[in-house]
């Protein structure tokens, strides 16, 4: 490692100033920052860890900056969100950085210089890969991994441009790099459930190599997770894409990607603890799901003449929850859809990215929950796949949800169309999230989950 990755952190005060008016017309460009249409109010400094000597060629920072908003209209005031950065400073961008330019810095410790985001730079990306072969300390950064698994240098890195709420960075096509970009103290589900996966033996989760931690005072953040990469892979979301396109058939693969689904729940459920879920815990679930839709229909107009019948979904859990039924609940993926698993070229589905949902809080994303949701999560996946394909193809959707629940049988013993009214409450309470999420963003994609809706409000919703 150069011995400038290795010296002592600093800190500038001017730093996070002259930076500031760049940084608020930059973040809302940027897909995967999370405050998209609430105004930044403000800037402030958690921590700042030089990387490489700013009065160099190439100078590099790695900052976590909390980002005040505003909130929107109705909403209560929103508390802000930390995102960390890196940093490049040049003198000059070269053409092929130009899509990673911040903006040009007129006062502060950078004056006159051209500042980047710097993970689309080769350079500032082997800073990294080296301080994790390495396990080097810097500042309040910490590069960890496993002992048992060799980083080699000299890796060719390159920038992934397809991710929204994270970056992350090939090596070579030997490991890959996920740089959380909005980041919270606390055990990331993203680190700690690949970890308990690798400790069952379980090869459907490719296990750490190695992962950066932040220190500050009593807390711990999770920067990113390096990762063996899996070569010649197919995104599940593409695959199902290309063979709709061709009028394909899916099943074959929804059937394994159910048996992968099931080998992954029923590790965690060996590696960490299950809780069994009753009447009262049902509950504030349960409230949680109609406080969901009320917002919704609120929100969304075209939802609303299908509220009664997406109530009853709800009600039904309760129904059942105080006839005395109970269900098991543990650590699950949290966030289950096509884009999140990848075939390898000899057809084994690997499952990725178990951070959960983003926006929510962590201590929600590590609750233990029941298998179902995760599922809910796929068959609405494949439903989206289905109306993406014109003309859209129902019927595709109908036999990749019975191929996938018949794979994650065979694998659990368990069918998860045997917990019907749970799987439907999940299922509804995703379709209105979905509502919600494209009314605002891609209003084009509204009549996705509202023939989702339909059928889900229907007496029959099979």
């Amino acid at each position: 490692m150069s011995e400038a990755v290795t010296r002592p952190a600093t800190a500038s005060t001017g730093l996070l100033a002259s930076l500031d008016p760049l940084l608020r017309a930059w973040l809302p460009r940027q897909r995967w920052f999370a405050g998209k249409g609430r105004p930044v109010t403000g800037l402030s400094l958690v921590a700042a860890t030089e990387l490489l000597p700013p009065d160099g060629p190439l100078g590099l920072y790695h900052l976590i900056v909390r980002v005040h908003q505003s909130g929107l209209p109705g909403e209560r005031p929103h508390p802000g969100d930390s995102y960390q950065f890196l940093i490049g400073a040049r003198e000059a961008l070269p053409p092929r950085l130009a899509p990673a330019l911040i903006g040009h810095v007129p006062t502060g410790p950078l004056a006159g210089r051209t500042v980047y985001d710097a993970l689309y730079d080769p350079r500032p990306a082997d800073v990294l890969l080296e301080a994790l072969r390495t396990r080097a300390r810097v500042g309040v950064l910490r590069f960890e991994g496993d002992p048992g698994q060799e980083i080699r240098s000299g890796l060719v890195p390159r920038l992934v441009t397809s991710e929204q709420s994270n970056s992350s960075v090939v090596y070579g096509d030997t490991f890959i790099l996920k740089v959380l970009r909005r980041v919270v103290p606390g055990v990331n589900p993203d680190l700690e459930l690949p970890l308990a996966l690798s400790g069952e033996g379980c090869a459907r989760v490719p296990a750490p190599t190695a992962w950066i931690r932040a220190e500050l005072d009593d807390e711990a953040y999770v920067l990113g997770v390096l990762q063996p990469f899996v070569q010649g892979a197919a995104d599940g979301w593409e695959l199902a894409l290309s063979r709709l396109a061709k009028g394909e058939d899916f099943t074959a693969e929804a059937h394994a990607l159910g048996r992968a689904t099931a080998e992954v729940h029923t590790a965690l459920a060996r590696a960490l603890p299950t809780v069994t879920l009753g009447r009262a815990q049902l509950e504030p679930l349960v409230a949680s799901m109609r406080e969901h839709l009320d917002a919704a229909a609120q929100a969304v107009p075209a939802l609303r003449p299908y509220v009664p019948g997406l109530r009853s979904a709800f009600d039904a859990l309760t129904v059942r929850s105080a006839a005395g039924h109970t269900w098991t609940a543990q650590r699950i993926h949290g966030d289950l859809h096509l884009g999140q698993c990848l075939r390898s070229a000899s057809g084994r589905w690997s499952l990725i990215d178990f951070e959960g949902e983003p926006a929510k809080p962590l201590a929600e994303r590590r609750m233990p929950q029941p298998t179902v949701r995760d599922v809910a999560g796929m068959l609405r996946s494949f439903d989206y796949a289905a109306h993406s394909a014109s003309p859209p193809a129902p019927d595709w959707t109908r036999t990749c949800r019975d191929a996938y629940c018949a794979g994650y049988a065979e694998a659990s013993g368990s069918d998860p169309r045997g917990e019907s009214v749970l799987l439907r409450a999940y299922e509804t309470d995703k379709a209105v999230y979905e509502v919600v999420y494209e009314a605002r963003h891609r209003p084009d994609w509204l009549p996705v989950p509202l023939s989702a809706v339909r059928r889900l409000a229907s007496p029959d919703p099979s």
